[in-house]
């Protein structure tokens, strides 16, 4: 089970972006990557494309190591470690660490 999936809100807690927060846009579980709403951001020179068509500086946010982040605790607001458990009914949630409050 994966510790974290998109739209859960996480920590960066190394790089430049350390202790930025933000909503997971994207994960490549094949490249190990993730991309955090607000974090990495990076200016793109646009060119034009078509007759009268402007050019334009577009920002857009990377891709960082998904060990670099933490997903934050529903109940504390703070990065936690997780871990799953099966339910009475056969299915795996994802719980917080920190508080034991399911995701």
């Amino acid at each position: 089970m994966q510790r974290i999936k998109k739209n859960d809100q996480v920590m960066v807690i190394t790089g430049k972006d350390k202790g930025a927060t933000g909503n997971v846009l994207n994960i490549d579980l094949s490249k190990g990557t993730i991309i955090v709403k607000g974090v990495n951001v990076r200016t793109k020179h646009v060119k034009p494309r078509r007759k009268g068509e402007a050019g334009k500086i577009v920002k857009e946010e990377g891709s960082i190591a998904i060990s670099n982040v933490m997903p934050l605790c529903p109940e504390t607001k703070k990065p936690s470690r997780v871990r799953s458990e099966a339910t009475d009914a056969g299915k795996r949630v994802r719980i917080s660490a920190r508080s034991g409050q399911a995701f």
